[in-house]
C-alpha cells in the first residue's frame, strides 16, 4: 500500500533515460547557438575591409542602431569622381548603401561635384598627400566628420614625387587627420591599379607600408582602418589613373564594408556640434581669427559679428577653443596680465586650456580670463589674459562642448 505524502525516488533506468534525450537535444541546437564574438577594445586591430564589387554587406556583427554620420570624402581626382559616368565617383554607391543599411547621412565638403542629391566632397584634382595635408585642419574643424573616407597618393606617385619619403607623408597626413578630428573614424584605402608605368613602377612599395601606418595609429588608440582596394582590376579602369562605374562600386563596397566594421566595434561616434559665433558682452562684436588665416600666432580679436568662417568656434572635449583647424592660445605659455591671444596648433598645452567661467571664459593654469583690452569696441582689437573681474569685455556666450 502506497502511503501518502511520502515520495518515493525514481528508479535510475527512468534516469538515464532522461539523460539520453537531454544530451540529443543539446547536439541537435548545437550548429544553430553562435558563439559569442570575441571583445574588441579601443587598441584593437580590425582586419582590412576589402572591395568586393559584391555590394553585400560585411561579415562583421552590426551595431543594433546603425550611428549617424557627417562623412568627408578626402582626396584627389578619385574622391572628386573623375572617370564616373555621372561625376559622383564611388561616393553615390557609397550613399545608397549606408542609407539601405539605415544610418543618417551627410556628406561634408567644400566641393560639390556629380549628379547625387548630396555632393558634398573634399576632392582635389591632381593634390599630392602634403597638399591635403595643408588643408586638413581647416577643413576638418569646419565641418567636424566623424567618419573620413581617404584616397590619396596616386598624384605622388604617377608624378614620381619624392617616393621615398610618401609613405612618411602620409602617416603625417593621417596624424593631422586625427589631431584636428580625435574623434573621427579614418579609413584610409590603398592606392588603387593604374596602366601608368609610373605609377605601377612605384604603387607596389607604397602601398606595401600603409598597413604598418594604419597599425601604428591605432596602436596609439586611434580609430584608423585599413581599406585594401586591390580587387579593382585594370578592366575596372576609365582611364590610365581613374576608376569607371565598375571600379568606384568596387571602391564603395570597400568603404562600406570599413564602416560597418568600424561602426559595430563601436568606433563611430554621432556627429559632434559644428560649432558656431562666440558672442561679446560688448554689443554686436565677436570672438575672430584676424583675416580668417591659420598660420600660428595670427591674433585673435574683436570684429562685428558676421557669420564667417573665421568667427566659427568649437569647444572641445579636451578643453580648447577651436578655429580655422588651430586652437585659441595664450602665446609663450604666457600666463601674465597682458599675455596676448593667438591661433596656434592645437598641442594639449595649458595655455590652450579654457574653462566657462563667470559667463566668459577663463585660462585655468594662470587664472586669468578671456578678455578685450580697454573694453575697445573697435575691430581687430587683439585679445589678451587679464585677471577675472566679470565686466563685459570679458563675457562670451558659451558653446556647447562636444
Amino acid at each position: 500500500m502506497k502511503t501518502h505524502g511520502a515520495v518515493s525516488p525514481a528508479p535510475p533506468p527512468r534516469r538515464r533515460w532522461w539523460s539520453r534525450v537531454a544530451a540529443l537535444v543539446a547536439a541537435t541546437l548545437a550548429p544553430w547557438v553562435a558563439a559569442p564574438a570575441p571583445a574588441l577594445g579601443l587598441g584593437a586591430t580590425l582586419p582590412a575591409a576589402a572591395a568586393t564589387g559584391a555590394g553585400s554587406p560585411p561579415s562583421a556583427v552590426r551595431a543594433a542602431a546603425p550611428t549617424p554620420l557627417r562623412l568627408m570624402p578626402l582626396g584627389d581626382s578619385i574622391t572628386w569622381g573623375v572617370g564616373s559616368s555621372s561625376g559622383n565617383g564611388y561616393r553615390a554607391f557609397l550613399r545608397n548603401q549606408l542609407a539601405a543599411e539605415g544610418h543618417a547621412l551627410d556628406f561634408v565638403g567644400s566641393g560639390r561635384n556629380g549628379t547625387m542629391s548630396d555632393p558634398d566632397n573634399e576632392g582635389h584634382s591632381g593634390w599630392r598627400i602634403d597638399q591635403i595635408t595643408g588643408i586638413a585642419d581647416s577643413v576638418l574643424n569646419r565641418h567636424r566628420p566623424n567618419v573620413v573616407t581617404l584616397e590619396i597618393g596616386t598624384n605622388d606617385l604617377n608624378g614620381n614625387y619624392q617616393i621615398p619619403t610618401a609613405p612618411d607623408r602620409l602617416r603625417a597626413l593621417i596624424d593631422r587627420i586625427t589631431r584636428a578630428a580625435p574623434d573621427a573614424t579614418v579609413l584610409v584605402g590603398t592606392v588603387i591599379i593604374s596602366t601608368s608605368g609610373t605609377e605601377e613602377a612605384n604603387r607596389p612599395a607604397f602601398n606595401a607600408r600603409v598597413p604598418g601606418i594604419v597599425q601604428a595609429a591605432q596602436a596609439a588608440g586611434k580609430h584608423v582602418r585599413l581599406v585594401d582596394m586591390s580587387a579593382l582590376t585594370r578592366a575596372d579602369l576609365a582611364d590610365a589613373l581613374h576608376p569607371d562605374d565598375t571600379g568606384y562600386r568596387k571602391m564603395a563596397d570597400a568603404f562600406n564594408a570599413g564602416i560597418q566594421a568600424a561602426d559595430a566595434a563601436g568606433w563611430i561616434k554621432p556627429p559632434a556640434s559644428a560649432g558656431g559665433e562666440v558672442r561679446s558682452g560688448i554689443a554686436g562684436k565677436c570672438l575672430d581669427v584676424n583675416g580668417g588665416n591659420s598660420a600660428n600666432g595670427t591674433a585673435v580679436d574683436i570684429r562685428s559679428c558676421n557669420g564667417s568662417y573665421a568667427q566659427l568656434w568649437s569647444a572641445r572635449s579636451d578643453g580648447t577653443l577651436r578655429a580655422v583647424g588651430k586652437c585659441l592660445d595664450a602665446t609663450g605659455r604666457g600666463t601674465a596680465n597682458g599675455t596676448k591671444i593667438a591661433v596656434w596648433d592645437c598641442n594639449g598645452g595649458t595655455n590652450q586650456q579654457w574653462q566657462a567661467y563667470n559667463a566668459g571664459y577663463r585660462n585655468p593654469v594662470s587664472g586669468r580670463c578671456l578678455h578685450i583690452p580697454g573694453a575697445s569696441a573697435a575691430d581687430g582689437t587683439q585679445l589678451v589674459l587679464w585677471d577675472c573681474n566679470g565686466g563685459a569685455n570679458q563675457q562670451w556666450t558659451a558653446l556647447p562642448v562636444s
